[in-house]
């Protein structure tokens, strides 16, 4: 394990060069936040409903912070393609030829990425929660902040698995763009990034519920928000751990397939 923790350590220390950019594109991330909340604002205002998709306005709001806590773990931005690009360029072969696990090798990567973000984001994200404070549901208590903990590390196992997943497909395809588009655009709509899935019909979101997406996004947020009780937390945990195994072994599949069609052509 000493060679991935100098690899942690690079990639951190590189993540760090950039801090300023860092600092600066986290506050312009909650500028659509203000425009999402005034939406939600003029829908619960014209529907003249106290509640929507099962929410209140105070918790659809939260229900918006929260995903954007949810998806600083989750998201795995240019993950896919780098893993697509290296395969196709023939970049992947400086990796065979090291005593490195190439998976194992940008899970840590992004381990660090992902720290530098959380720490450099602290600041703008204490800021918006404070001035939405009359929104949030209020400090949880230890069982749910442990819960809250697990979910986002298991999310955050999610979005690397099915994101590299989706970049191992290189392995038989030569451009890969078309599949991470139908990805980011299925992820965003039935992740419950874009609205709450409460708001599906009955049984669209029972199929929508069989899929990783919404163990991804959705229930995080909403083990996150208070939503559940710790019974159904612990369900949803279950079934982001059975997900997690899943994708593991299949990552793991593809990966070992990969490599027999795998010629080193390029670079």
């Amino acid at each position: 394990m000493k060679k991935y923790w100098v690899v942690f350590r690079i990639a951190l220390s590189e993540r760090l060069v950039y801090r300023a950019d860092f600092f600066i594109s986290t506050f312009l991330r909650f500028i659509p936040i203000i425009t999402t909340i005034l939406l939600w604002k003029a829908i619960f205002d014209g529907s003249g409903k106290a509640q929507v998709g099962g929410l209140a306005y105070s918790q659809m709001v939260s229900y918006y912070l929260l995903v954007m806590v949810v998806r600083a773990f989750g998201s795995m931005p240019r993950l896919a393609t780098g893993i697509s690009t290296d395969i196709r360029d023939g970049e992947l072969r400086k990796y065979l030829l090291q005593p490195i696990d190439y998976l194992t090798y940008l899970v840590t990567l992004r381990i660090a990425h992902k720290l530098v973000y959380i720490v450099m984001a602290a600041g703008p994200y204490s800021i918006v929660f404070w001035l939405c404070r009359d929104y949030m549901p209020g400090w949880p208590s230890g069982v749910n902040a442990v819960l809250s903990v697990v979910t986002l590390v298991l999310a955050l196992c999610l979005g690397f698995g099915i994101n590299a997943l989706i970049g191992l497909m290189g392995f038989w395809f030569l451009e890969v763009a078309s599949f991470i588009h139908v990805f980011m655009t299925a992820q965003y709509f039935l992740s419950g990034h874009m609205f709450p899935l409460g708001l599906l019909p009955d049984g669209v979101q029972q199929w929508v519920l069989l899929l990783p997406f919404a163990y991804e996004t959705y229930y995080p947020t909403m083990i996150m928000l208070q939503r559940l009780e710790t019974g159904e937390a612990l369900r949803v945990i279950a079934v982001q751990f059975v997900w997690v195994c899943v994708l593991f072994v299949a990552g793991r599949v593809a990966w070992n397939r990969g490599l027999r069609r795998y010629a080193a052509f390029g670079g």
